[in-house]
């Protein structure tokens, strides 16, 4: 066994599972398990004052190592004194080692044994985040635990890819307690393996094998059903030391870490308390709430009947969903408040209950529940029958659970950002992806007189997120300082999806601007404060119109309804055509599509195909590169498909586009093995 700084100590495992309770001791307090910790991403719970979470009865906090990398940056903990006098946190703080990161965002950084090359959103640098970098800048944070770097990926990876992210994850956790060297901060190893039983055991080992002061299971919650997360959770949590403790990373829901504490965890993190919260969303004894119901429009009674936090002794459930409705911050504060205290309730229960032996007995109680909605006031008999008011043409507002609103095309069933809120989605796989804010922005020394607007193709206009989000970074970056001018061209042949967000734009509040109106009453906007910005819509068929479009683009948002729906917009023949509207240039398209044959049809059409970052249900997303785009981009912002994407791909059953027959199909995958981008990986 090896030597631990936390002096992990088990005092009871229940009878009929692997549920156990514990105490070890960090460098700031006694810690009791099983535990949740919530999550203070830049060194701050969002809309959580510390006192307030110490009040819940939070024990560690969690911080994100690349996050406060980039901002504010190590240098000011140094000076500081670290995280816990800079956030005035009495109690423990465990940093995340960046390594998530490197899953959730693959097109900003370039892998390598030495580490993971990406591009700072804040300014646009290019950082190394290696095993040696991170543990400095957790050392210079002051965590109490930090965690070795690991390279994450999707639980749906095949063993091939899996075996090949075990192995550096293994070096780079060699690398990083090293890198540690005397600190008295603990650090915990990261057992990685997807779905793979044997490479599980051998991470297991491995890692154990090492001075770590306590282990995680990774790679869980990251693509996986729930049934897959709870076997491999049962089977790794069995295979690590006894006298260590185990922490499910980025789990989850209260029921989902009811599951995790019986079969052996005793550490969870995640942002659900929070993120519901924002949306309007509380976990009771009587279900799960959603306040934006008008069910609870004249509720006096409390949110919790047996919750004695600050908001249930204080605040009706008619006030909350004022708040909710309204949109004000001080309910996302409340709910979140309330949120956090159920967490830690529910964790001093189960740690009563195993003490007591009892275990079992509330497991079947709390498992009653914890997935239900709320029991006195179930949805299905508050439905309301749909409003006129809320369609247009083949559109309807759609309303998904967590609160937010978004467009479906009635004939089809398809959501327009049916997992993600529009603006979240469309900043996270279009402005972030193609580095929008650092495009636009004005070196030193550059002449904004010299430099050619920057063209974005915004295909299929929808609702207007993604062209919003392209405005809204201009206008961030126009503010902070000088920029180059910057032209949106939107391709759309129904805008009926736009005109219903538009007169619903309390639901769609990103189209409160000027821009939505100048399109629908003109087709085309002029920004009247910055003179770079403008907007031109090119109605009609995208394949019909695209010639007919004012410049060539830079930047390509593809974002049609799917092959199912807009099967022409996804053919060979389209991408053809789109290949060589880029007229040579230096053009990167990006789309939530993850299709086989669509990455297909886009390499055959001449374009370099890499993997985008990870959206809603889907592990990752796609970027695709003009040759001459690929020759100034690469290596350092996009991961390119790999020879072992193209050995999946010969064994897929889907890899073709559909205009490719059989006679057709021999020469087709030629032309893609031959592709230039397989020649040297």
């Amino acid at each position: 066994m090896n030597p631990s700084r936390l002096n992990f100590r088990q005092e009871a495992q229940a009878t009929g599972s692997r549920a156990r309770a514990a105490t070890f001791r960090t460098l700031h307090n006694e810690v009791q398990t099983p535990l949740f910790m919530p999550v203070g991403t830049h060194a701050t719970v969002k809309a959580q004052l510390p006192q307030t979470l110490e009040d819940a009865g939070s024990q560690i906090l969690l911080a994100n190592t690349y996050h406060l990398l980039l901002r504010p940056g190590p240098e000011v903990f140094l000076r500081t004194g670290g995280i816990h006098g800079f956030m005035s946190w009495k109690k423990s703080v465990l940093t995340d080692s960046g390594g998530f990161q490197i899953f959730s965002l693959p097109n900003s950084r370039a892998m390598s044994e030495e580490g993971a090359t990406f591009q700072s959103y804040v300014n646009g640098r290019t950082i190394l985040l290696s095993p040696e970098v991170s543990i400095e800048t957790q050392k210079a944070i002051g965590s109490d635990i930090m965690m070795a770097l690991d390279q994450c990926i999707a639980s749906t990876a095949d063993e091939t890819e899996a075996r090949t992210a075990l192995g550096l994850t293994h070096r780079w956790a060699a690398r990083s307690l090293a890198a540690r060297g005397d600190s008295p901060q603990s650090m915990f190893g990261i057992v990685q393996g997807a779905l793979f039983q044997e490479l599980r055991r051998e991470s297991a080992a491995r890692l154990s094998e090492m001075p770590f002061d306590g282990f995680a299971i990774g790679g869980l919650a990251v693509g996986e059903d729930k049934n897959q997360r709870e076997d491999m959770c049962e089977f790794t949590a069995q295979l690590l030391p006894a006298d260590k403790p185990r922490y499910l990373m980025g789990v989850g829901t209260p029921l989902d870490i009811l599951e995790a504490v019986h079969r052996g965890v005793d550490m969870f993190d995640c942002i659900i308390p929070t993120q519901v919260a924002q949306r309007g969303g509380a976990f009771t004894s009587r279900g799960f709430l959603q306040l934006r119901r008008s069910v609870y429009k004249f509720s006096g009674e409390k949110l919790d009947p047996t919750c004695a936090c600050p908001t249930c002794s204080r605040y009706s459930r008619a006030y909350l969903h004022h708040l909710t409705k309204a949109r004000e911050p001080l309910g996302w504060q409340l709910l979140g408040k309330h949120n956090l205290h159920f967490y830690h309730q529910l964790m001093r229960e189960i740690r009563q209950s195993i003490l007591a032996d009892c275990f079992l007995d509330l497991y079947r109680e709390k498992r009653a529940f914890l997935h239900e909605s709320d029991f006195d006031n179930p949805i299905h008999q508050q439905k309301p029958k749909r409003k006129k008011s809320l369609t247009l043409g083949n559109y309807e507002v759609h309303k998904a659970w967590e609160g937010f609103a978004s467009i479906r095309q009635i004939s089809s069933g398809e959501i327009m950002h049916s997992r993600t809120p529009p603006m979240e989605e469309a900043r996270s796989l279009y402005i972030e992806q193609s580095n929008l804010a650092g495009r636009v922005r004005l070196g030193a020394n550059d002449n904004p007189e010299s430099i050619a607007p920057l063209i974005i193709w915004d295909v299929g206009l929808g609702a207007a997120a993604n062209a919003m989000a392209a405005i809204q970074c201009y206008e961030e970056q126009a503010a902070a300082g000088p920029v180059h001018a910057l032209r949106i061209i939107s391709f759309e042949n129904d805008l009926d999806s736009l005109r219903l967000a538009f007169r619903h734009n309390r639901d769609f509040p990103y189209l409160r601007h000027s821009g939505p109106a100048g399109i629908l009453n003109h087709g085309q906007w002029q920004s009247a404060q910055h003179a770079g910005l403008s907007w031109l819509l090119v109605p009609g068929d995208f394949l019909e119109t695209m010639t007919s479009a004012p410049a060539p683009p830079d930047l390509i948002f593809y974002d049609m309804f799917s092959s199912r729906t807009s099967g022409d917009q996804w053919t060979l023949a389209a991408f053809r055509r789109l290949f060589d509207a880029c007229a040579g240039r230096a053009a990167e398209l990006f789309t939530y599509s993850c299709s086989t044959a669509n990455r297909a049809a886009l390499l055959a059409a001449g374009f370099y195909v890499a993997r985008g970052r990870n959206a809603g249900e889907k592990s990752e997303t796609t970027i695709a590169l003009t040759p001459e785009a690929y020759r100034t981009t690469l290596p350092c912002r996009h991961e390119l498909l790999s020879a072992d994407w193209l050995g999946k791909w010969h064994r897929s059953r889907a890899k073709f586009p559909v205009e490719i027959s059989a006679h057709e199909s021999s020469a087709f995958e030629q032309v893609i093995r031959e592709h230039e981008q397989f020649q040297d990986n």
